[in-house]
């Protein structure tokens, strides 16, 4: 459906988008095969498999890329139509889409990249021929992306790389990585970083696994020995990557899938705690429980209505100030509290197993790992600590 379509009952005073969510329902119930909806339903680990399956779907129908302009393969929709997307793709129990390609370097290469590089790179994005992870945290530079030390120096046509990447999410199963490197030291220490990408079978890369407490495997270290990589991978100009970085950052700022995803855990932590309480019948009180879940409830409503009100001022072009950081603050509490529900609801039966990678595990031992997962929440993305501070820069001034 293309952006006019959504208009045709506005005359009417009916909500000009009611065809278009309607659309978006029927073909997700339609199209999304059972077992990936299963996966979803459950709050299992959404692996490649899922991502990739459903991603492909999507492409065929022409929804593959809805923040993309339609010159590039996307659909060309407005805020507010991918907001719905969203929405209506997590009520469906839908995966939602795989960030790294479609949410991050695609649009930096769009804005950024060369004809060249949009040719070679946004299509294989786009059917998930390339699959990307991403290169920016190194120890001792979290935070401070900015004290980056990765090096990357010029030798003829190849730029050559050595250094480190941890916390890179995604790394063992990506066959791309857009990493940030330092071409050149400079007195400013934002000065002289370059955006590269660098396909992760190149001799002298080397991926070793983070284990991380929830016990999956979605966390790596990167190390870089002498990586050669074809100049014209860079994208941007030489010694300004810290303009991409920011301008995926800014991308970032307000994701309607973290609300949508909000709400969709919120059933999934109501079924669990009803369902635990019907086999624990006289055993156990779960009232507690179903009051900590009003409050979670109430708690999501207020993320959407914040998210809808910022979106408003998105379409409108207004500022939008501290609203990123506190929705971000409250989807990352609200998560924490609603996955820590489920935990005290199957905890009793289920707190000391844990689910393998890969197949059918423990019931229950799911919502074990998804409490565990969570505890990142407050970090990924913008700690709570920053967000914090910025609200509280913005607002008085500190």
């Amino acid at each position: 459906m293309s952006n006019d379509d959504t208009h045709g009952a506005e005359g009417a005073g009916a909500d000009p988008y009611a065809d278009f969510r309607r659309e978006l329902a029927e073909f997700a119930r339609s199209a999304c095969p059972a077992e990936i909806r299963a996966v979803v339903a459950a709050g299992q680990k959404v692996t490649k498999r899922e991502y990739l399956g459903w991603q492909q779907i999507l492409t065929a129908r022409g929804w593959g890329a809805p923040s993309w302009p339609t010159e590039h393969g996307g659909t060309g929709w407005d805020i507010m139509q991918r907001l719905i997307f969203e929405e209506t793709m997590a009520e469906a129990d839908c995966p939602p889409l795989y960030h790294h390609g479609l949410g991050h370097i695609g649009p930096v290469i769009i804005r950024f990249g060369t004809p060249e590089q949009k040719a070679r790179f946004l299509p294989r994005i786009l059917d998930g021929s390339d699959w990307w992870c991403q290169g920016y945290s190194e120890p001792g530079s979290g935070s401070d992306l900015a004290s980056l030390s990765t090096s990357a120096r010029l030798d003829g046509d190849e730029y050559v790389i050595n250094g480190q990447k941890i916390w890179t999410s995604h790394a063992h199963e990506a066959n791309m990585i857009y990493m940030l490197v330092r071409t050149s030291k400079e007195a400013k220490k934002q000065d002289g970083i370059s955006l590269i990408l660098v396909p992760m079978d190149t001799p002298g890369i080397t991926v070793r696994p983070i284990r991380s407490i929830d016990g999956w495997h979605h966390l790596n270290e990167v190390f870089f020995d002498e990586v050669r990589v074809r100049a014209d991978n860079l994208i941007g100009e030489v010694g300004k990557g810290w303009t991409c970085a920011k301008f995926l950052l800014e991308r970032e700022r307000l994701p309607p899938a973290n609300v949508a995803r909000l709400e969709l855990v919120r059933r999934q932590v109501t079924r669990v705690v009803e369902e635990a309480a019907r086999a624990a019948a006289g055993k156990r009180d779960f009232s507690s429980l179903r009051y900590r879940l009003l409050l979670a409830e109430a708690d999501v409503k207020g993320a959407r209505v914040l998210l809808a009100n910022a979106t408003d001022d998105l379409k409108n072009q207004r500022p939008l100030g501290v609203q990123p950081s506190v929705i971000k603050l409250m989807c990352s509490d609200v998560a924490q509290r609603l996955t820590t529900i489920a935990l005290d609801a199957v905890g009793p039966d289920a707190a000391h197993r844990f689910l393998v990678d890969e197949g059918e595990g423990e019931p229950g031992a799911t919502w074990v790992q998804n409490y565990l997962f969570t505890r990142a929440r407050t970090i990924a993305g913008g700690t709570s600590e920053v967000q914090r501070n910025v609200v509280a820069n913005e607002l008085l001034g500190a």
